[in-house]
């Protein structure tokens, strides 16, 4: 497969230099190649995230320097997907593609200035101002951290380590997105693996180094901070767009961004800010909590990186372009290809989940500190956010629609109504299931939350149904069915996966992976679904 990075595009800067005359724009890949390109790369960056999950919980299990430096990561992580990749990426990424479809090239490389600039200032600003104030934000963030002062304390070493992650990653994301919206796809998608190695190295060669261990996972973040920076900006220099930092506030373009992202802070990432409520409650319960919640989530995270997120990737600067186009019908079947795109993955995907919670669980984590109490725990919170694994990337292709029309405030209306629901089922929840039921709270939340989206889009004449919805539900039904009844078959009881070794274990999950997958696969195609029905 020839690399999409490979070649300039066609409207970069001509040989004599001049840039200041519009040119046409490439022809595009298709959506459906452009999202396996960048499923191909998330699923190499997912993997090795397991690979990263496995050491660190081989190393230092669920107890307290585990969940210390899950709440120090989580903290620059979280902001980093409400703010770059979130908010600023959703209110970027359109105006680029106007900027692109509308004005010279000379403009274009000068709202990359611009951005550059104002966008490096903020952040710097921020990160130093949380340095200075870990504390404080390990207490908003982990409030129940307060009942142990020594992990509190070890919790705001890690952060002032792990929080100037937050700048880099957002300049990286701020490339990344000039990336996608050219079309780039693969180099943004691949960037990811750089933190799963840095933090497998740093568990593996800085822990022994340490006077507390856990703090080598802190600084492997650092690290793969900068790491992740310095590897975009080749590729950017390659089409032309490496940026000269410029700050201008009141530049025309980066006015527009940040009305934008306002509303956007909070609307395109209620997902994450339920999670983050989750890891604030879960701090109050007991010692392993905010550990079996991470581990959990990790798992749906995969299914949910992978493709959700691939396909939101791809899609967002195709429907600001047909925004920017005034192409209605094509801004509709973007949609609904999404959608179905979603629907083929998360429906098999969230009843395996459900049916091998504890498999992967003991393939995956229990070794060395983990244990098999943890694994009964963590599965708990598994299947309870399986169930709204559906909704979570739903979300992820629903809020492009509106954002890629530059429509910010509709998503936050809604997110409002999902936060506040969300809220409401954690306290119904906890009380009966604990650790499980913040995260059924989250996947509650997540569907109404994907339901208004969609609601929204149709009522607006926005998303309009194409041919062909009732066949297809009905083969993926059918085809999940017939996949869920040999996962059960084949599943070996809960108590043989304690007594296997780290081989048989493999074994068996690979074997029901294939099995699930085949069988999943061959209905779908005995029942008429060929690969040119999916095509877009």
């Amino acid at each position: 497969m020839s690399r999409p990075d490979a070649s300039p595009p066609e409207n970069s800067s001509s040989p004599d230099g001049d840039t200041s005359s519009k040119q046409p724009l490439q022809r595009k890949p298709g959506l459906l190649r452009s999202g396996l390109i960048v499923s191909v790369m998330t699923m190499l960056s997912r993997v090795l995230g397991l690979a990263r999950d496995v050491v660190i919980a081989l190393l230092f299990g669920a107890g307290s320097g585990a969940d210390a430096f899950f709440v120090a990561f989580k903290i620059p992580n979280f902001l980093r997907r409400l703010f770059a990749e979130g908010a600023f990426n959703q209110a970027f990424v359109p105006v680029l593609s106007e900027y692109r479809s509308q004005r010279q090239q000379a403009d274009v490389k000068d709202l990359i200035n611009a951005v550059a600039g104002t966008l490096g200032v903020t952040l710097a600003g921020i990160t130093l101002l949380a340095v200075l104030a870990s504390p404080v934000l390990v207490w908003i963030f982990a409030p129940g951290f307060s009942q142990l002062p020594e992990k509190q304390a070890l919790t705001a070493d890690m952060l002032r380590i792990t929080f100037p992650y937050l700048l880099l990653i957002s300049l990286t994301a701020f490339a990344g997105s000039i990336l996608n919206s050219y079309d780039r796809f693969a180099i943004p998608a691949f960037t990811p693996v750089l933190l799963n190695l840095s933090l497998i190295g740093s568990a593996l060669w800085l822990t022994p180094e340490m006077d507390e261990p856990v703090m080598a996972l802190a600084w492997g973040v650092l690290i793969a901070g900068a790491v992740q920076l310095m590897f975009q900006l080749p590729f950017l220099a390659r089409i032309g767009l490496l940026p000269r930092p410029e700050v201008r506030w009141r530049d025309e373009g980066v006015q527009r961004i940040l009305k934008l992202m306002a509303p956007a802070l909070f609307g395109v990432s209620v997902s994450q800010i339920n999670l983050l409520l989750d890891t604030m409650l879960a701090s109050f319960l007991v010692s392993g909590s905010v550990s079996w919640l991470y581990y959990s989530d990790r798992l749906v995270e995969l299914p949910l990186g992978v493709f959700a997120i691939a396909i939101a990737t791809v899609i967002l600067p195709s429907l600001s372009t047909r925004h920017a186009e005034k192409s209605a019908d094509g801004f509709a079947r973007t949609l609904d290809w999404a959608m179905r795109m979603v629907l083929l993955i998360a429906v098999p995907a969230a009843v395996a989940l459900i049916i091998l919670a504890e498999p992967l669980l003991f393939t995956l984590f229990q070794y060395g500190a983990m244990t098999p109490y943890d694994v009964d725990m963590a599965a708990l919170s598994l299947r309870a956010y399986a169930v709204g694994l559906l909704a979570f990337m739903l979300i992820k292709v629903l809020a492009p629609g509106y954002y890629a029309r530059q429509d910010t405030k509709t998503p936050v209306k809604i997110g409002i109504k999902a936060m506040a629901a969300n809220m409401l089922f954690n306290l119904l929840l906890v009380f009966w299931l604990d650790h499980a039921g913040l995260a059924l709270a989250t996947s509650l939340s997540a569907f109404m939350n994907a339901g208004l989206l969609w609601y929204g889009l149709k009522r607006s004449g926005i998303f309009v149904w194409q041919p062909g919805w009732l066949k297809y539900v009905i083969q993926l039904v059918s085809a999940t069915a017939m996949m869920a009844g040999v996962l059960l078959i084949m599943n070996p009881f809960a108590a043989y996966w304690v007594d296997f070794g780290w081989q048989q274990r493999a074994m068996w999950m690979g074997g029901l992976v294939l099995m699930g997958g085949a069988t999943y696969l061959g209905v779908l195609l005995l029942t008429g679904l060929r690969l040119r029905h999916i095509r877009h």
